[in-house]
């Protein structure tokens, strides 16, 4: 049961806040998943949602979610979309609009179709794009969330930092000692830090794979 993931997480210091344990608990996991894979839900652990992609365990989403300081009225980019299950605990937090990318075109209408089943595609925006290069806006963002590992931090997702934001970002090469930094942006000033080592799968472009290559 989801119960007891979250309680063990929480005993191990990863979920600390109220809004992250509620997102975590009213969020159905299954519902953003293929059928085969259902029954591991509950499972802390990535999951397969095709297309070579998984969604993050769940510990690493609350890492996400508590890293970032995610919080009400956020206004949230996810770079990423899989399933559409991490934007949509996003969205919980914040109550706001949530943008997310997602570069396969099928897994972005699969991501689609999750949201429209719960309802919350009114909320969360799905945009079938190659985000390796530039982001499509004119507006910026308090957090921006990347799920998928790049060699390096891309100065264009800073730029598109409000003052005061928040990015987090897998680095290093796909395979081989990712680490999960957090970049701060104060007063035009950037700061970052190590949060944690990791293994996402790589940021994938049209026109350029940050692989191992």
């Amino acid at each position: 049961m989801m119960e007891n993931t979250i309680e063990t997480l929480k005993l191990l210091g990863i979920i600390r806040r109220k809004e992250v344990e509620e997102a975590i608990k009213k969020i159905p996991r299954e519902e953003f998943l293929p059928e085969e894979f259902k029954r591991y839900a509950y499972v802390d652990t990535p999951i397969p949602v095709g297309y070579g992609q998984t969604t993050s365990a769940i510990h690493m989403v609350a890492m996400l979610c508590e890293n970032t300081e995610l919080k009400k009225g956020d206004n949230v980019l996810e770079i990423g979309a899989g399933s559409g299950y991490m934007a949509s605990v996003y969205q919980y937090i914040t109550k706001s609009e949530v943008i997310t990318i997602e570069v396969i075109k099928d897994l972005a209408k699969f991501a689609k179709k999750n949201l429209r089943k719960l309802n919350l595609d009114y909320f969360i925006h799905v945009i079938n794009a190659d985000a390796t290069h530039s982001l499509p806006f004119r507006k910026k963002f308090d957090v921006i969330i990347v799920t998928a590992c790049s060699k390096e931090i891309p100065s264009e997702y800073i730029n598109y930092l409000e003052n005061g934001g928040r990015l987090i970002i897998p680095v290093g090469l796909y395979e081989f000692g990712q680490e999960l930094i957090l970049v701060r942006k104060k007063d035009e000033k950037i700061y970052s830090n190590k949060i944690c080592d990791c293994a996402f799968v790589p940021l994938k472009g049209t026109g350029k794979v940050y692989e191992n290559d």
